[in-house]
């Protein structure tokens, strides 16, 4: 059955066509896509702005450079070629806009390939995408997702031991035009080599021209800070100091200044530099460049220096403007030193769809391929989406680059490697070391929480899931909304028989998180495990209600009750909504896994088991599924007590298995210890 677009997406992709259809005309305006669309231009324009938020000629020209980016990774033309092929006439303005929107100019796109060839992944995977999202447990696997990228948010700081972050000390950096107001100062000769005078008020005006060119830098001009170092007598600048250069920067009406020096060992030559918060006289951050004492290399050593101070301000500026990531980088160390990257990584944070997040994501790396962060992302949203092959090899890459990272980045890449090749005891391990690092840091906690929760050991789970909860209520209302540890602590509430405790956490849970079906299915199961019909009945319904406002197929809903009332223990009931989930789209081989894979845990029906996982393995879409499959067949033949067989099929899983994930490995071991145990 094909999945049912919503109104929003068929109004999208009817203006997308529109504007492809005209690629090739640069004149094809705002006002032809309006009358094209049958749609008055004022219209367009507010429904467009509610729907993605930007205008109609942002629209036609995002089209454009889509397609732009496309053409450029699949044939081989030149970038003025792709200007005119995409109706944009001027290849400067091309050149332009692409960079603008995508970060870096179009002759780039071969060169980062390796990362074009993951966006073009996402649009050929759409079936694979609604196959992955059956059932409850794809959901939860959905959950788990976003819960990887709590990791990246950061719902507490991570403490570096002593380590505090510059990017926390600079609370008045933005002016009240939205700018950062800045003097530039000359830099003094301390070398006692005459030769290096001329560039004390060469490297100031470079920078003052180079930073003037930002429109988020409000610049000083020499015109107005040289004669203010006049009326003080320094026209040699042998007396400048930095209480002078504050004095001088206050007249100058800056809030922060740049007080350099030029100095020299042997043959190499320093640039040292400064940024002082004005005033205070506090050093929010300093620079030093070193290269050799040749005239010819100073021009180097500054473009160093402009881009590391430039850097340094953009980047405190986005911060500021994008709680909670200003608050969490206060501690937690930033592994980027480019603002575009850091800008796209906060986008793809924030974008509740998981695509556009990778989009996003995928950006932020084609400027900074070691950015850890984004490549955590990743992971986690190909996850969400089900393409648990693409976030293994993400877990893959940013694992074997965690040496060049400070030290709790390794640890998370370490645990997050833990997490999908190996056993409880070593994701465990490394949690407690992150929780010796920063005893206030919640997401080590929720961690803690649900390994204990998969080892099935709720005493030792609930702990550490109320410590987080405690931890994100101090946080406030910010953190409780995007907060899904009351689903964990819920069901551990559930599983220890503390229904009073669930049934008032999902109470709270409805203050701050409208309708979530993990919540609702949660109150479902305890409805259900108390007898209570009504209750349940009331919840089923909203449940219905919410999967459907959501999108979801008549299938899907099927199935994802069937999982509720599996784990409320209502087999018999179960397996009618399998039945009736199987109906509905009966060549969906992630419901005839899970359908499968019912029928052996419950040790029924093992002809119909047979049959329905054999289906799921001739229409699994890939080898990661197959051998995952495969694995699920070996496990449902061991709970029916064929033993040798079940060995045989594990053992076949884990030889052909692409990713060496510990789910197979584990069931492997225990049946292995059974055979022998036998003999």
């Amino acid at each position: 059955m094909p999945e049912h677009l919503n109104i929003d997406q068929i109004f999208i992709g009817r203006l997308t066509e529109i504007t492809l259809a005209n690629l090739m005309n640069e004149k094809f305006s705002v006002n032809d896509l309006a009358k094209e669309s049958g749609m008055s231009r004022k219209v367009l324009g507010r429904r467009l702005h509610a729907i993605k938020k930007v205008t109609t000629a942002q629209f036609i020209r995002e089209v454009r450079l889509h397609k732009a980016l496309e053409i450029l990774q699949n044939e081989y033309v030149t970038a003025s070629e792709v200007s005119y092929k995409t109706g944009f006439g001027s290849p400067a303005y091309f050149n332009k806009c692409f960079h603008d929107f995508f970060g870096y100019p179009p002759g780039e796109v071969k060169k980062r390939g390796e990362y074009g060839s993951d966006q073009s992944i996402l649009t050929n995977a759409d079936k694979e995408i609604r196959l992955k999202k059956t059932s409850r447990i794809a959901y939860l696997r959905t959950i788990h997702g976003i819960l990887i990228l709590a990791l990246v948010l950061g719902t507490a700081g991570l403490l570096i031991y002593n380590k505090v972050s510059i990017f926390g000390r600079d609370d008045n950096l933005i002016s009240t035009d939205g700018r950062i107001s800045i003097a530039v100062l000359p830099f003094r000769n301390m070398t006692n080599d005459t030769i290096w005078n001329i560039w004390q008020d060469n490297i100031q005006q470079i920078l003052i021209s180079s930073f003037s060119a930002c429109n988020e830098l409000k610049v000083r001009q020499k015109e107005t800070m040289n004669p203010l170092l006049q009326a003080r007598g320094l026209a040699e600048y042998s007396g400048l100091t930095t209480v002078i250069a504050d004095k001088i920067s206050q007249k100058a009406e800056a809030n922060f200044f740049i007080y350099g020096t030029i100095e020299k060992a042997g043959s190499s030559i320093r640039l040292d530099a400064q940024l002082i918060k004005t005033k205070t006289i506090e050093v929010l951050q300093s620079f030093e460049i070193t290269g050799q004492a040749k005239e010819e290399m100073i021009f180097s050593l500054i473009d160093t220096l402009k881009e590391k101070i430039s850097a340094y301000l953009l980047i405190s500026k986005i911060l500021k403007k994008n709680p909670p990531w200003h608050d969490f980088y206060k501690t937690y160390p930033l592994t980027t030193n480019s603002p575009e990257a850091l800008r796209f990584n906060i986008y793809g944070n924030k974008a509740s769809d998981d695509k556009t997040a990778i989009s996003w994501y995928l950006k932020a790396l084609a400027i900074d391929s070691n950015y850890f962060d984004p490549m955590m992302g990743l992971s986690s949203r190909y996850s969400a989406l089900g393409m648990e092959v693409q976030s293994l090899q993400w877990v893959l890459r940013y694992y074997n680059k965690k040496d060049r990272w400070p030290y709790v980045q390794q640890l998370w890449a370490s645990w997050a490697y833990a997490f999908r090749f190996e056993s409880n005891e070593e994701r465990l391990k490394y949690l407690r070391q992150l929780q010796q690092i920063d005893d206030q840091n919640a997401n080590t906690y929720f961690w803690l929480g649900l390994t204990y929760c998969w080892q099935q050991q709720y005493d030792k789970a609930i702990p550490e899931l109320e410590k987080m909860y405690q931890l994100d209520r101090k946080l406030g209302k910010e953190f409780l909304e995007i907060n899904y540890n009351y689903i964990l602590l819920g069901e551990a509430y559930q599983k220890t028989n503390q229904n009073k405790k669930a049934k008032k956490l999902y109470k709270t849970a409805e203050k701050y998180i409208t309708d979530d079906p993990m919540i609702i299915s949660n109150q479902v199961i305890l409805s259900l495990a108390e007898k209570d019909s009504s209750a349940a009945s009331r919840y089923i319904g909203k449940y219905i209600s919410v999967l459907r406002k959501n999108s979801s197929s008549e299938s899907d809903i099927a199935a994802n009750l069937a999982l509720i009332y599996q784990e409320a223990g209502a087999i018999a009931k179960a397996e009618d909504y399998y039945r009736r989930a199987l109906s509905l789209d009966p060549e969906n081989p992630v419901l005839l896994n899970n359908f499968a894979r019912f029928l052996g845990d419950n040790k029924i029906k093992q002809e119909e088991f047979n049959t329905e996982i054999d289906k799921a393995l001739l229409l699994a879409p890939n080898k990661y599924d197959y051998c995952n499959y495969l694995a699920n067949k070996g496990w449902g033949l061991y709970k029916f007590g064929h033993y040798q067989k079940a060995l045989e099929i594990l053992q076949q899983a884990w030889d052909s298995a692409p990713f060496k994930i510990f789910n197979i490995k584990y069931r492997l071991d225990e049946v292995k210890e059974t055979v022998d145990r036998q003999k």
